[in-house]
């Protein structure tokens, strides 16, 4: 079935896919501004009112795709309003439908305490100008004539960040945005996108950089059966990554130094979070700073890995690959030493691709640089199992009570009994995205729809352990925490 979500889809990678080739091509200076008459030829327009809005709506796109605002409006949000996108949803929240018998109860109207009902010649109206969306002309309509029309990307958001200007246009509160991805995958106009790194990623392959792919754990079994991380490694060479590595071993990296942190703050009764997921660490530094003490100091994934690579040679440049939004952010957050230089969604990495004519092959499941529990990391609860896990591995007797939080409703929940001092268990596992990163904003298919070929896949992994395999990989000695000496 076909959602909201497949024709803005169509227009978003297209974009991408233009920006990519004259990239490849070192023409985009020279060509940029006839992006939007390849895609919106004309006379007449597609989705529109008229060419000239699809065009400047086309050319706001494709700066996000340079990494820059879509309009001159200087900011650093990883999440940004395409403007010319914004301006059919309805400014209203609150309105009367036909089923309004306009009676003579009048019950919307004796409710409304700002004088915001009035009644038309067949059913009353509601004056936006003096609403205050409190409600309670709904809940008072016999007839559930008032209906409440909130837009998609503010019901989506799940820490209140988005709001309006006079005009109707979404405003997004940089100070409460947790950069999760909920609005603009919720859009049904593609007015929210996020900046991208396609161009830059591009220019530094062009220049001769060895650059290098870490693809996240979470994609095995997000592009069908036979799609390995081995057909991930041989598609990204050769469009001109130097090499490629799987982020489960970086899960197998934060679970092991996690397990540490977690050992002795048992001991010593502290309760602690996760700090892998970076919409959860956003939640918490933008809305519970005060429960920042209890984060754990450990790096993620991502950053473990790039800093395995950095080790190895400081001037490697590193890409990370995924379906997560607010890793971007993560990528941007100059106080974490070594983190990964880019982050790319799938729809973005594979647009390069299309450029150059490469697609995703089926191979074997050769390929394997983490443990089954790294490679579970990206499934929500996949975190704390694979720290419990190290806790085995080390002879601990005793294993902590963990709070698996699958989603940013039951984050905000935790945090609020951590900071109210009701919090029942010792440790929180923070995933802002429901099913965790296989259910982030950017997958290619949902959860549910890649679980068999995704288990199947793990399923064919060896079973060595944790410590084990960092051993293996000679990744057992990179430093593992935020702020590093």
């Amino acid at each position: 079935m076909k959602s909201n979500e497949t024709a803005v889809n169509g227009i978003r990678h297209q974009v991408l896919r233009e920006v990519a080739r004259l990239a490849w091509a070192g023409e985009l200076e020279e060509k940029r501004d006839q992006i939007p008459y390849w895609i919106i030829p004309g006379p007449q327009a597609k989705f529109r009112c008229c060419i000239y809005k699809e065009r400047e709506i086309i050319r706001q796109r494709v700066r996000l795709a340079e990494g820059k605002c879509p309009t001159d409006k200087q900011s650093s949000n990883v999440i940004q309003v395409i403007n010319a996108a914004c301006e059919e949803c309805p400014i209203a929240s609150y309105l009367v439908t036909d089923n309004c018998r306009k009676c003579i109860g009048k019950a919307c109207q004796s409710a409304c305490q700002f004088d915001a009902i009035s009644m038309g010649d067949h059913r009353a109206y509601i004056d936006p100008v003096k609403c205050r969306e409190c409600g309670k002309c709904a809940q008072a309509c016999p007839y559930s004539a008032i209906a409440h029309l909130e837009r998609p990307c503010k019901k989506a958001c799940p820490v209140d960040a988005i709001a309006y200007d006079e005009y109707g246009i979404c405003v997004i509160d940089e100070k409460k945005c947790i950069a999760c991805g909920n609005c603009f995958h919720n859009c049904p106009f593609g007015a929210i996108a996020p900046k991208i790194s396609l161009v830059d990623v591009i220019k530094e392959i062009r220049a001769g950089k060895r650059v290098v792919a870490m693809v996240a754990p979470s994609t095995e079994g997000q592009f069908g059966p036979g799609i390995t991380m081995a057909s991930w490694k041989t598609a990204l060479k050769k469009v001109g990554f130097a090499d490629m590595v799987e982020v489960g071993l970086g899960g197998d990296m934060t679970a092991a130094a996690e397990a540490e942190e977690w050992a002795q703050a048992y001991q010593e009764g502290r309760k602690m979070t996760t700090s892998c997921c970076p919409a959860f660490v956003n939640m918490i530094r933008m809305h519970f700073p005060k429960l920042m003490k209890y984060m754990s100091d450990t790096v993620s994934p991502m950053c473990a890995v790039s800093r395995f690579l950095k080790q190895q040679d400081p001037e490697t440049v590193t890409v990370f690959i995924g379906p997560c939004v607010a890793k971007k952010s993560e990528a941007q957050d100059h106080g974490i030493q070594g983190n990964a230089d880019y982050v790319m969604t799938y729809g973005e990495v594979r647009s390069m691709m299309y450029a150059k004519n490469v697609e995703l092959e089926p191979e074997d499941p050769v390929y394997q640089e983490s443990s089954v529990y790294g490679k579970r990391f990206g499934n929500s609860g996949g975190v704390a199992s694979a720290v419990l896990r190290c806790f085995e591995e080390m002879g601990e007797e005793k294993a902590p009570n963990v709070l698996r939080c699958n989603g940013a409703a039951e984050c905000k929940k935790a945090l609020f009994l951590l900071r109210a001092g009701r919090l029942k268990e010792d440790f929180i596992e923070g995933m802002a995205c429901v099913g965790g990163c296989v259910g982030g904003p950017s997958k290619n298919m949902s959860e549910a729809e890649a679980k068999k070929t995704r288990d199947e896949m793990i399923g064919q992994a060896d079973s060595r352990g944790v410590h084990e395999n960092l051993k293996l990989v000679g990744a057992d000695q990179v430093p593992m925490h935020r702020t590093t000496s």
